[in-house]
């Protein structure tokens, strides 16, 4: 692994335009726009929304579902096959299709959008998962933090701009029925979007595993579950892996919560102005790619573990700040003898958020690159795709069913156990200890 040379700028650049591409869905579809239309105007059970609000997390959940049982057999395959390029080709036309096709779902097609948000984010996992096996080959483990830094970075611009696009050229940040002739058209500039600028990923992103040939009496899958079960049956060589995605798992369920919430929990808790989601939107974006693009670079001069854990200390206090946003207000109004409102507070919190929503993931994908073996960084990533959605069932679920009990202002408290349960887990890996066990497995 340490001869590993640093691929070329062309090569980098494109392999950080995916991150570009796809954030144009979890930015549009999954945390600013389409969360908001489906509840409010799909399903439509205002004023408080918690059918709409458990239908959503049922929805995401079911594809995560889908994921977990996959990815780590397909990223397997990739290994064996040498076809990480034709796995991640398919993943991405599979959520552009099922993106625009969300312009069919109009007000009572619950079933209907649901079946298609469960399939177009099942394509944008496996993305996730396949783009993200390419990282050990860009770079030798010293340029890991600042290449997935750089990339995932990079992608909160292609949100910024996706979003741009919905939001000021489709007015879809009215969601009324007298404007869904507009919002219905999100789905399919969004997919366009994706469409376009994952091009250059295709193009210039080489693919460096080898194929191999099958063995008389196999097939792929086959060749998959032999490959999977021998790292299984090899998993005590890779413990600070496996700290990592345990650690990893409690962290996205708390992620998984934010990026599907947070717009939801402006809208119908803080109950803000049109003028400050998309204010609150443009702030978390930069303070986002900031964030990735700063850790990126701590975490290659500084340390993996110590970064990753300084990102979940963000997450402890915005969250803690996040639930108790009225009082906050309030003190903060008595302190300075002024009047602030809610939503303006909220900003502040969620700007500081924006730090540690890039980070976290970027960290976390170093990492697992870090402890990659380069011949099973298809599997790991399937196991890291695994952890991620694993944990995404049991966030969105678990406030699903919370906030339909107690509401989803006390109920986003469970953000704050998720990841005070990472922080302490990650205090367990032995950084150098990890990196030893990918180069002792290399090349098998």
């Amino acid at each position: 692994m340490s001869g590993i040379k640093r691929a070329s700028n062309k090569e980098l650049f494109g392999w950080a335009m995916f991150d570009f591409a796809n954030s144009s869905y979890t930015t549009v579809i999954i945390t600013v726009v389409f969360c908001i239309i489906f509840p409010r105007l799909i399903v439509g059970d205002g004023p408080g929304y918690r059918l709409g609000n458990l239908l959503w997390s049922t929805a995401l959940s079911i594809s995560y579902l889908i994921v977990l049982l996959s990815a780590p057999l397909f990223g397997a395959i990739m290994d064996y096959t040498g076809a990480k390029k034709k796995f991640l080709f398919g993943s991405y036309l599979l959520t552009v299709i099922t993106t625009a096709a969300l312009y069919f779902a109009g007000p009572g097609d619950i079933a209907w959008g649901m079946f298609l948000i469960i399939l177009s984010n099942v394509g944008f996992s496996w993305s996730e998962s396949f783009v993200s096996s390419f990282l050990p080959d860009l770079g030798p483990p010293g340029d890991l933090g600042k290449i997935s830094g750089y990339a995932w970075g990079l992608g909160y611009f292609g949100g910024l701009l996706s979003a741009a696009a919905v939001i000021f050229g489709l007015n879809a940040n009215v969601y009324t029925v007298e404007n869904f002739h507009n919002l219905r058209l999100v789905g399919p500039v969004t997919a366009s979007f994706f469409l376009i600028a994952a091009i250059p990923t295709f193009l210039w992103v080489k693919e460096h595993s080898v194929s191999r040939r099958l063995p008389q009496k196999e097939n792929y899958f086959t060749i998959g579950w032999k490959r999977l079960k021998k790292t299984f049956s090899d998993i005590r060589d890779y413990k600070d892996l496996m700290i990592l995605l345990s650690s990893f798992f409690f962290a996205y369920s708390g992620l998984s919560i934010v990026i599907s919430f947070a717009f939801i929990y402006g809208d119908q808790i803080i109950k803000w102005s049109g003028s400050t989601q998309i204010l609150m939107f443009v702030i978390t974006q930069f303070t986002a790619a900031g964030g990735a693009f700063l850790f990126g670079i701590i975490q290659d001069k500084w340390s993996a573990k110590k970064t990753f854990m300084l990102t979940l200390m963000i997450w402890v206090v915005s969250v803690s700040l996040i639930y108790g946003v009225i009082p906050v207000t309030a003190l903060i109004s008595s302190l300075m003898n002024a009047s602030f409102k809610e939503e303006h507070v909220f900003l502040v919190i969620g700007s500081m958020a924006g730090l540690g929503l890039g980070s976290t993931q970027s960290a976390c994908r170093a990492m697992v690159g870090l402890f990659s073996p380069d011949t099973k960084a298809g599997e790991f990533f399937g196991l890291w795709s695994f952890a991620g959605r694993l944990s995404s069932i049991l966030g969105l679920m678990g406030l699903g069913l919370l906030q339909t009990l107690f509401g989803l202002q006390k109920s986003i408290l469970v953000c704050l156990i998720f990841f005070v349960m990472s922080l302490i887990i990650v205090f367990f890996i032995n950084e150098e200890r990890g990196k030893m066990a990918a180069y002792k497995h290399a090349g098998e």
